[in-house]
C-alpha cells in the first residue's frame, strides 16, 4: 500500500452540479490525513472514498472563496459530534481563522479535539508544516483574492541497507542505522569499507503540488518546479480563454504552460467550469502544451506517488 497518496473528493467550481464536487482533496501520508480545501459536501465525499475522520490533523485552505472553504464548519461539527479527540489544525489567513472560529464556536463550541489556526501569510512562500518525513510549503497564486497554493515534499530518504555486503564484511547490527545515514564502515584492523560497498541507492523522494484558483503566471511554475505530480486548476478550454484571467482562473492549456516550465513528471487537472461536458477535450490542450502524462481529475480519482 502506497504511504503517500491523495484522493480528489471535488474537482468543479464555482458551485457543485450534478457531475462535480467542489474543490477537495485528502492527502494521505504515513499515519496522517490531511484535508486540501473543504467545499460543500466534503464530509459525505470523505465517507464516500474511504477517508478516516479520526486522522484528519490539518486542513490546508488556498481561499476564501465558498467553493474552497464552505465544506468546513460542517466538517468540523460532524467531528465534535462523533466525539474525535486529538487536535486539528486549520492551515488559514487571518481573516479565515476569525471568521471560521465564530462559526464552530456557534455551532459546536463543546468540542472534543483542540482546534488551532496557523495563520498564512498570502504573499509570502513559507513553511506551514513540518515532521521528520514531510514538508507543506505555501506559495502566493494569483486569483481575484488572496490565494495560495501547496507543495508536499517528502524529505530525502536513507539508503537501503545491502544486508549480505554488510555480513561479509561484519557490519555489526547496531551500525546499520548509521550506515543507512551515509557512514562508512571503519574494520578492527583499520581499513575502511565505502559506504556505497554497503548500501544501494535511496529510494526517490516524492512530491505534489496543489494549484488551485490562479490566472497563468511564470512565478507559479517556479514555485511548484521539480515536483513529480502537479495539480493545476484547468477551469476552462480554448473555446473560453478569453474569460480566464478577468476571472482569476487558467485554461487547461495554461496548466500544461505551466507544467512544461516547471519540469514536472505528470499533470493533473480539475476545477471544471459548468460548461464543461468533455474534460478529455481539455486533457488535449494541456497535453498539447505539456508534452507530458495528463491525466483528467475526477471526484474518486486516486493519485500514487510512488
Amino acid at each position: 500500500m502506497s504511504v503517500f497518496n491523495v484522493k480528489i473528493l471535488g474537482c468543479g467550481s464555482a458551485s457543485p452540479t450534478l457531475r462535480h464536487n467542489p474543490s477537495a482533496q485528502l492527502l494521505t501520508y504515513q499515519k496522517h490525513q490531511m484535508l486540501i480545501d473543504c467545499g460543500e459536501g466534503t464530509q459525505q465525499q470523505i465517507r464516500r472514498f474511504g477517508g478516516n475522520f479520526n486522522r484528519i490533523d490539518h486542513i490546508f485552505l488556498t481561499h476564501l472563496h465558498g467553493d474552497h472553504f464552505l465544506g468546513l464548519p460542517g466538517l468540523l461539527s460532524t467531528l465534535a459530534l462523533h466525539n474525535i479527540e486529538g487536535a486539528v489544525t486549520v492551515h488559514t489567513f487571518k481573516d479565515g481563522a476569525e471568521i471560521i472560529r465564530q462559526i464552530t464556536d456557534y455551532v459546536c463550541r463543546d468540542r472534543t479535539f483542540s482546534l488551532h489556526f496557523d495563520i498564512i501569510d498570502p504573499k509570502a512562500t513559507q513553511t506551514v508544516y513540518e515532521d521528520n518525513n514531510l514538508i507543506v510549503t505555501s506559495f502566493p497564486l494569483y486569483h481575484r483574492v488572496s490565494c495560495v497554493g501547496y507543495r508536499f515534499d517528502e524529505k530525502p530518504k536513507l539508503r537501503h541497507i545491502d544486508r549480505p555486503a554488510c555480513d561479509f564484511h561484519g557490519v555489526p547490527l547496531y551500525m546499520f542505522s548509521a550506515i543507512k545515514e551515509g557512514q562508512d564502515f571503519v574494520k578492527p584492523d583499520g581499513t575502511v569499507i565505502p559506504n556505497g560497498w554497503l548500501t544501494t541507492p535511496a529510494s526517490p523522494s516524492m512530491s505534489y503540488a496543489y494549484c488551485s484558483d490562479t490566472v497563468f503566471d511564470p512565478r507559479v511554475a517556479e514555485a511548484v518546479a521539480g515536483v513529480h505530480t502537479l495539480y493545476h486548476e484547468a477551469t476552462y478550454g480554448d473555446d473560453a480563454e478569453y474569460k480566464a484571467a478577468p476571472r482569476g482562473h487558467s485554461t487547461a492549456r495554461q496548466a500544461g504552460a505551466v507544467a512544461k516550465l516547471a519540469g514536472v513528471k505528470r499533470l493533473v487537472i480539475g476545477h471544471y467550469s459548468q460548461a464543461i461536458r468533455d474534460e478529455e477535450i481539455l486533457v488535449a490542450e494541456a497535453r498539447d502544451a505539456f508534452g507530458g502524462e495528463v491525466i483528467a481529475g475526477n471526484e474518486g480519482l486516486e493519485i500514487i506517488l510512488d
